[in-house]
């Protein structure tokens, strides 16, 4: 990688941008309290405490034999059979001295064990048992070794996962308390688009921004409300954007926010509320708008679709998370090496669609689709994340790069 010295001019930078939009974005909604079924992807509205010791209690990690290491030398030797503990079994008589009892995973051990040897490491002889050499402490799971009563289990403003809802029901915790999901108007801009299955005429084009921002709206959490195509007339736009903000939080659209454009939707905007214009230092993309229809918060990204989908993706969802209460909102790229080489300057900082590819040896690779158009979504249809070529930048084969896994973004 060379050096650079980045010039923008009048374009912000896109760290700028994000930070601003997450200095401008609104409180997150209401809390309300569900359950566990309901509850993935539901953001935390309170920190949450254990109520228990995880485990609750000493117990075996295999299915074995539970003994004390004390009764043998370390060379190991034979005790006598003096029982069998299955998981759920409630009570356990204490261990007698030289006696070893028959164990299963997760069982609790009887007072006075402190090991368990594998089944597969004895050897049985009638009622009594034979031990290999072992390590006090081996396979037993200690009470509270996980989490201690009263232990910050979740913080609030995390996102669950899969995991969190196991953690929170293994827990004992039956009800959490989350923000309500946000209400989001997705809104298309353009007298060129049509519905998937009409007839295309002469000039018109389908509407994929439509449906390629309803998913990625879903996958990060919020409701969407699709308003479909405003007409592009003053009183419609007007009418559409009035009966939005009087229903959802918040106002996401598609198409129109070039300076310059004729378009309806700006003037209808500044009439109900406030409207500013960004020329921001990416690629694809550029334009963005800002403002509010009658205090709701309106951003407005490009019509291009990869140019709205990577828009949407880097600089609209911390947005967005944050607005649903979200803490850590902004991704964690990679370094990772670059199967390319990158020699044209440019003043935007570029994200490249890009997949890890693993060589001979192993070591993955960044590879780049050979087709960058702001147009085409084929490019990230192959792709599984985003290259990130900083301002100026110029990228040689090997040279780490900056990846963004789409799995990350579209969380």
């Amino acid at each position: 990688m060379t050096g650079r010295v980045c010039d923008l001019g009048h374009l912000m930078p896109v760290d700028e941008a994000i930070s601003r939009l997450l200095d401008l974005a609104p409180p997150p909604p209401l809390a309300q309290k569900i359950g566990l079924d309901q509850a993935l992807g539901r953001v935390l509205a309170a920190d949450i405490h254990s109520p228990v010791n995880l485990p609750a209690w000493d117990n075996s990690a295999m299915d074995g034999y539970a003994r004390r290491a004390a009764d043998l030398p370390a060379d190991g030797g034979c005790l006598s059979i003096g029982g069998r503990i299955a998981a759920g079994d409630s009570a356990c008589s204490p261990l007698l001295a030289q006696q070893a009892v028959q164990i299963f995973t997760g069982a609790p051990l009887p007072p006075g064990a402190d090991t368990v040897v594998p089944q597969e490491r004895c050897r049985i002889d009638g009622e009594r048992v034979w031990f290999p050499p072992v390590n006090a402490g081996d396979h037993v799971r200690k009470e509270g070794e996980e989490v201690r009563r009263g232990d910050l289990l979740l913080q609030a403003g995390k996102r669950l996962r899969a995991q969190e809802v196991g953690l929170l029901a293994g827990a004992g915790i039956a009800r959490v308390e989350v923000y309500r999901p946000l209400q989001v108007c997705l809104l298309s801009s353009g007298n060129e688009l049509r519905e998937p299955g009409d007839s295309l005429a002469p000039g018109q084009i389908y509407n994929s921004n439509r449906y390629c921002l309803a998913a990625l709206l879903s996958g990060w959490g919020v409701e969407v409300h699709d308003y479909g195509v405003m007409a592009d007339e003053l009183a419609a736009s007007r009418h559409a954007l009035s009966l939005a903000s009087s229903e959802c939080d918040l106002l996401l659209s598609s198409g129109g926010v070039s300076v310059g454009e004729e378009d309806h939707l700006k003037q209808a905007i500044e009439e109900l509320g406030s409207l500013d214009f960004w020329r921001l230092a990416i690629q694809p993309g550029k334009p963005l708008a800002f403002g509010e229809v009658a205090g709701k918060p309106w951003i407005g990204m490009p019509g291009n679709p990869s140019a709205a989908l990577i828009t949407a993706l880097v600089v609209v969802r911390p947005f967005l998370l944050r607005a649903q209460g979200v803490k850590d909102v902004l991704p964690v790229p990679l370094a990772v090496p670059a199967g390319f080489d990158w020699l044209q300057r440019n003043k935007r900082r570029q994200y490249l669609r890009a997949r890890l590819t693993p060589g001979v040896d192993g070591q993955l690779s960044v590879e780049l689709h050979p087709q960058q158009s702001s147009a085409m979504l084929t490019a990230a249809c192959w792709a599984d994340g985003l290259a990130v070529i900083e301002c100026e930048q110029q990228v040689l084969k090997h040279d780490n790069v900056m990846f963004l896994s789409f799995a990350d973004l579209m969380h």
